[in-house]
Formats: C-alpha cells, sequence, structure tokens
C-alpha cells in the first residue's frame, strides 16, 4: 500500500504539471469577447470553496454511512445509492468527458495532417479501456497470488493440527471446519472479493482525478464570468455525485483509515487544485492552442474510456449480476430505476456544463 501512495503522489504532481505543456503560440484566437479579470476572479474563489466543500461531502458520506445500519454496504439499500453513482459516472464518461474529447481533437485550430485523418479520440479511449481491463486483470491476479502465498502456510499448519488430534483420538472436526482460507466466499466478501474492491476503487479515482484536473485548470483559466457562473453550480453537484460513487467504492474496499484519508483528500482536492493552477497561468494559458487542445483532448479520452469501462463492468454489471439482486424482483427494479435517474441527471447537467 505505501508503494501505491508513493505512486499516487508521484501521478499527481506530474498531472498537475501538464498545463505547462500548453503555455505555447496559438494559432487560433482566444476570444476576447465577455472578459472581466476581477468578477471572474471572485467565481473563481467561489467555485474553489464550493467544489472542495461538495466533493467532500459526497466522497464522506457513503464511508461515514458505515455507521448507520441501513447503509452498510450488505444492505438492499445500498446497492440502490451505487447504482444511482454508477449512472452518474457512467454519463460523466459518456456525456461531459467524451465530447469534450471530440471538441478538442477534431478542433480547426489543429492541423488537418494527422488529426484530421484518423479518429483519435475514440482509438485513445478504446485503448484506454483495453489497459484499464488488462490492469484491473494483472492487478487482481497479483493481490490475488499475494493472499494465496499468505494463507499456505496457515492452512498446512491447520492440517497438522487436526492430524496430530485424530491420532490422539480426539474427535474434532478442524479439518472440515471449512476455514475461510481460500477465494470461494458465498457472501460476497471474502478476500477475493475485496481484493477486487480494492484494485476497482483505485482504478476507479484515477480516471475521475484525470478529468477533475482537466475541469479545473479550464475553469481557472477563463476570464468570463458568463462562462465561469453557471459552471459553479453544475461542477458541484458533479463533484457531489462522483463522489457519492467513489465513497462508495472506498466503503467496500475496506481500506485502512490512513489510505481512506489519503484517497478522500486526493478526490475533494484535484479540482480545486486545478482551478488555482488555472488561475495561476491564465495570463499566459490559451485553451485554443494546438498544445493545449492536444494534451486536454488526449486526457479527456483516457479519462472517458476509464470512466465507461469502469462504471459497465466492474460497478453496474458485478451488482447487476449479484444473486442478492438476481433473487429480489423489486431490488432488481429499484436498481434499474436509481441507473436511469442518475444517469439523467448528471446528462441534464451537461446543459450548463
Amino acid at each position: 500500500m505505501q508503494n501505491f501512495i508513493k505512486f499516487y503522489l508521484t501521478f499527481i504532481c506530474l498531472l498537475l504539471l501538464l498545463p505547462t505543456l500548453a503555455l505555447a503560440e496559438c494559432t487560433c484566437d482566444a476570444g476576447g469577447e465577455g472578459k472581466n479579470k476581477s468578477e471572474a476572479l471572485k467565481y473563481k474563489a467561489i467555485a474553489i470553496a464550493s467544489i472542495l466543500f461538495a466533493g467532500a461531502v459526497g466522497v464522506c458520506l457513503p464511508i461515514l454511512g458505515k455507521t448507520i445500519p441501513v447503509l452498510r454496504p450488505e444492505k438492499t439499500i445500498f446497492f440502490i445509492i451505487k447504482a444511482f453513482a454508477a449512472g452518474v459516472i457512467l454519463s460523466t464518461g459518456f456525456i461531459h468527458v467524451l465530447p469534450d474529447a471530440f471538441d478538442s481533437l477534431t478542433s480547426p485550430c489543429l492541423g488537418e495532417n494527422p488529426w484530421g485523418k484518423f479518429p483519435f479520440t475514440g482509438f485513445v479511449a478504446m485503448m484506454s479501456a483495453i489497459g484499464t481491463l488488462m490492469v484491473d486483470c494483472l492487478a487482481s491476479s497479483y493481490y490475488t497470488r499475494l493472499h494465496l502465498n499468505k494463507a499456505q502456510p496457515e492452512e498446512r499448519g491447520d492440517e497438522e493440527k487436526a492430524a496430530v488430534e485424530a491420532h490422539e483420538g480426539h474427535v474434532h472436526t478442524h479439518a472440515t471446519h471449512g476455514h475461510s482460507h481460500g477465494l470461494v466466499d458465498s457472501s460476497g466478501s471474502g478476500p477475493s472479493q475485496l481484493i477486487r474492491h480494492r484494485v476497482i476503487t483505485q482504478v476507479l479515482e484515477l480516471g475521475i482525478v484525470v478529468h477533475s484536473v482537466i475541469i479545473g485548470v479550464s475553469l481557472g483559466a477563463s476570464e468570463s464570468p458568463e462562462t465561469i457562473r453557471p459552471l459553479v453550480a453544475a461542477l458541484s453537484f458533479h463533484q457531489f455525485f462522483e463522489g457519492m460513487g467513489l465513497g462508495g467504492c472506498i466503503t467496500q474496499a475496506k481500506f485502512k483509515t490512513k489510505t481512506i484519508v489519503i484517497m478522500t483528500l486526493f478526490f475533494s482536492l484535484t479540482t480545486p487544485v486545478g482551478i488555482a493552477i488555472g488561475i495561476g497561468i491564465s495570463n499566459v494559458y490559451n485553451e485554443n492552442s494546438p498544445k493545449a487542445l492536444i494534451v486536454e483532448g488526449i486526457f479527456n479520452a483516457a479519462s472517458a474510456g476509464i470512466l465507461i469501462y469502469m462504471a459497465l463492468v466492474d460497478l453496474l454489471a458485478a451488482d447487476f449480476m449479484h444473486p442478492k439482486v438476481q433473487s429480489n424482483g423489486a431490488l432488481q427494479f429499484g436498481v434499474n430505476v436509481s441507473l436511469l435517474i442518475g444517469a439523467g441527471c448528471m446528462s441534464l447537467l451537461a446543459k450548463w456544463a
């Protein structure tokens, strides 16, 4: 876990340095209409506070919900809440992030060759989804082998103990007592399931963090109050709903307190920090410069691929095929309705953000 935290810190630092790649000369006009730096700065300050609060509340609600019996992961209502959050994440990928990537990589500010001759956005999103699948499988396989290696000595000890007791004539049933050192657990809460939840949570946060930084930098670099004003409320709701989805995954992953705090802080701070960076480079940053368009487009496309894969495969498919959902018609109906409401609400926000 220490290595994961170090990797995460390094990745975030590199991600936050990406805007410097866009500080280049531009070939398209930045557009000066509606600019008011002092008024825009006030809205940016409000945006930092609002988005920070909304994101922190959203991600903390499911985590703190563990203390409320009805909101625990094994309860019915948790499946409904998680379906809503998965709908939000799916809509974020399809409706918010992927169209932005298409806009960036098909901009007339980019040269016809090669950007106009190949669908780079779809290609990057596809490769990102395939890469996520590979990371998902490799990480799960690695942690599964790690768990098996740790469990084997304990299992051998149990077997030797059972053999000695049987030899002494004691009527014990240790050999068939069903020690749960293996990876099969019909309750869905065994070691293998815990490993899956941890891998899912880490990859999901990676996808969310990437596009959160890009959103923050874009908002912070804007000097138009008319552009920023509607984004404040829209992005606050956006972070709140996304936080609920991530918080639900963190709850199921059962990380240690230190890791939960770090992951919560990363999620809550990335967009506000992105806004602060955008404010700092607003005098030299031009969102229509070729470098800015290429960097934003590629990272948005990669983020969309991650979010779409995670929402469909690791969140929705896993929960919708869960025995508890499959055996309960009312719950099945509830999670489907919740999914549609979550995706619908997030899609509606695309009107303003």
